[in-house]
C-alpha cells in the first residue's frame, strides 16, 4: 500500500507564495509507486481546505505522515509541529522546540554563542522601543522571526535605518540589529537526527547589495554556485559548523545552515537556520543535496523515512504514570 502523505502548505505568514511553489515541487518528486498524495492548503487568513487537521485520535483518516512546507511564521515556528504531536501524526522536519528556537533569531544566536559557535556582533530592540543600540554602519536590520529575506534592509547611514526599523517592524515586535559583514554569502543543506550528516556547501552571489526576497524569488539574477569555490580546510569547517549549529537547537529531519564569510579577516559567522528550507527550482537545500549524489526523489524518501523512525521512537515514551 502507498504511504498517504498529506503536503501542508500555504500558511498565514509573509512566505505563503514561496510555501505554494515549494509544495508543488514535493507533489511532483514524490514518488507515485510509494506514496498517495493530497495537499492541505492554509489561506493567508487561516481557512482549512480541505479541512484542519485535528487533534483528536482517529479524526485524520487516509493521513499516514505529514510533510509541513509552511515557511515563516504559523508554520515554521513550532505551531504547526505542536497541532500534529497533539494529533500523533508523524511528521517531516524539525519538532517543536527546535523550530521554535530556530524561527527567532536572536534565540538562535544565543544558544549557538552558548556552544562557543561564531555568531556576528548584534543587538535586540523591539517595535515599541527601536533606538536602544550602538553599533558601526553597514548593519543588517532583521524581524526576529522571519524568513525568505522579507523584512530585511541594509543600512548605511541614521536616515536609511529608521526606515528599515519600521519596515521591519511591521513584521514581528522583535528585530534584530547586527553588524554587517562584508563578505560572502554561503550555505549549507544538513539532513538526519541522531547522526545528522552535512552536503556540499554552496554560494550565493547576489545581484543586489544583498541576497534579499526580490533577488532570490523575483529576479532571477543571483549567481547560484553548487559547490561553492572553497579551500577543503573550509569546506570541512562549513560542514563542521553546520552539523553543530543543527545539534545546538535540537534539530531533526532537515535544515539548511546560512554562513558568512568575512573578506577581511576570513572567518566564518553562522548567521541562521532555516528548518523548513524551500524546495521550490531555484531551493539550494534540495540542490546541495543533488551535488552530494543524492537526487531529489530519494531526498523527499529520506526525510519521510526519519519522520516515521522519529514517531515509532515517540510512541515508546510514556506519558502516563
Amino acid at each position: 500500500m502507498p504511504l498517504r502523505v498529506a503536503v501542508l502548505c500555504g500558511g498565514r505568514s509573509g512566505e505563503h507564495e514561496i510555501s505554494l511553489r515549494s509544495a508543488e515541487s514535493i507533489v511532483a518528486g514524490l514518488d507515485r509507486a510509494k506514496y498517495e498524495v493530497q495537499r492541505i492548503f492554509i489561506s493567508p487568513e487561516g481557512r482549512w481546505e480541505p479541512g484542519p487537521i485535528s487533534p483528536q485520535p482517529g479524526a485524520n483518516p487516509g493521513i499516514d505522515v505529514v510533510f509541513p512546507v509552511l515557511h515563516g511564521t504559523f508554520g515554521e515556528d513550532g505551531t504547526v509541529q505542536g497541532l500534529l504531536e497533539l494529533a500523533d501524526l508523524p511528521y517531516v522536519g524539525a519538532g517543536v522546540l527546535a523550530s521554535a528556537v530556530s524561527m527567532d533569531k536572536e534565540i538562535t544566536k544565543r544558544l549557538l554563542a552558548e556552544r562557543g559557535l561564531p555568531v556576528v556582533e548584534y543587538v535586540t530592540v523591539t517595535r515599541a522601543h527601536p533606538n536602544s543600540f550602538s553599533l558601526p554602519f553597514p548593519l543588517f536590520v532583521k524581524p526576529a522571526n522571519l524568513g525568505s529575506s522579507v523584512g530585511i534592509s541594509k543600512v548605511k547611514n541614521c536616515a536609511e535605518l529608521e526606515t528599515a526599523l519600521e519596515l521591519a517592524g511591521q513584521f514581528d515586535r522583535k528585530i534584530l540589529v547586527e553588524r554587517g559583514i562584508a563578505g560572502r554569502e554561503l550555505e549549507c543543506s544538513v539532513l538526519g537526527s541522531e547522526q545528522p550528516v552535512a552536503a556540499i556547501p554552496c554560494e550565493i552571489i547576489p545581484s543586489r547589495e544583498f541576497y534579499d526576497y526580490e533577488d532570490k524569488y523575483l529576479l532571477d539574477a543571483a549567481k547560484l554556485l553548487v559547490p561553492a569555490p572553497l579551500t577543503p580546510e573550509q569546506t570541512a569547517e562549513i560542514q563542521k559548523l553546520a552539523v553543530e549549529a543543527y545539534q545546538a537547537v535540537d534539530c531533526e529531519g532537515m535544515a539548511r545552515v546560512d554562513f558568512l564569510l568575512e573578506a577581511s579577516t576570513g572567518k566564518l559567522y553562522i548567521n541562521e537556520i532555516n528548518t523548513i528550507p524551500g524546495f521550490t527550482s531555484i531551493s539550494m537545500y534540495p540542490k546541495m543535496w543533488e551535488q552530494a549524489g543524492v537526487p531529489f526523489a530519494e531526498l523527499l524518501d529520506r526525510l519521510i523515512d526519519l519522520a516515521m523512525a522519529r514517531h515509532r521512537a515517540r510512541q515508546a515514551t510514556r506519558f502516563k504514570r
